[in-house]
């Protein structure tokens, strides 16, 4: 039912044998196979092992590298493109409470280092110690404002499709880094913010 039927000639044809736009007969399976067949171990695996550690090190070169001069092309998939530096160019374009909550709390800390040696500085210390609480409600309510208003402009300047998530995350993280310890290194000055 399903099969040829008897009295059909069976005999190839020239047009069989090479289909029309090949240019070239099928190859067989075991010469397709022994051309894609590699050595799952390389003979040298000393060399292989430095070949490989060479390749990784150039990678962080120019990724650290790039890091530091702004290159979009060599840095990390969570700093590259246009919306992510108009991010960290805002960000570093203007003073954040976050970035002084490090030094206080330092500060704050040798206080109350300070109050175990001298017990008058006890009551001082602890009101430092509760100020640091409201130092970073501030601070994170200003970084949670910005991150909103930039979330609007990134809409406004590149469309809904392009915002992407964890805007509002990056730009808090930034807000809290002190500016020379960021990474991408700021490429603006302070005051000059992005159009």
């Amino acid at each position: 039912m399903f099969g040829r039927k008897k009295n059909e000639d069976l005999t190839p044809t020239v047009e069989d044998e090479t289909p029309a736009g090949k240019g070239r007969p099928t190859p067989r399976r075991r010469d397709a196979e022994a051309r894609n067949k590699r050595p799952l171990v390389p003979t040298d695996r000393k060399a292989a092992r430095r070949e490989q550690r060479a390749k990784y090190a150039e990678a962080r070169e120019r990724m650290n590298q790039a890091m530091v001069t702004g290159d979009d092309q060599h840095m990390p998939a969570q700093h590259r493109g246009p919306v992510r530096r108009f991010l960290r160019d805002y960000v570093d374009a203007r003073w954040n409470l976050g970035e002084l909550f490090l030094p206080i709390a330092a500060l704050i800390v040798l206080i109350m280092l300070g109050a175990s040696f001298i017990p008058a500085l006890g009551n001082v210390a602890l009101l430092a110690f509760y100020s640091l609480y409201i130092i970073v409600f501030i601070a994170l309510a200003d970084a949670i404002i910005l991150a909103v208003r930039l979330r609007r402009k990134v809409r406004a300047k590149y469309g809904q499709e392009r915002v992407g998530r964890g805007v509002i995350l990056y730009v808090i993280m930034r807000a809290f880094q002190l500016r020379r310890t960021r990474l991408p290194k700021p490429q603006i000055k302070r005051g000059e913010f992005p159009s």
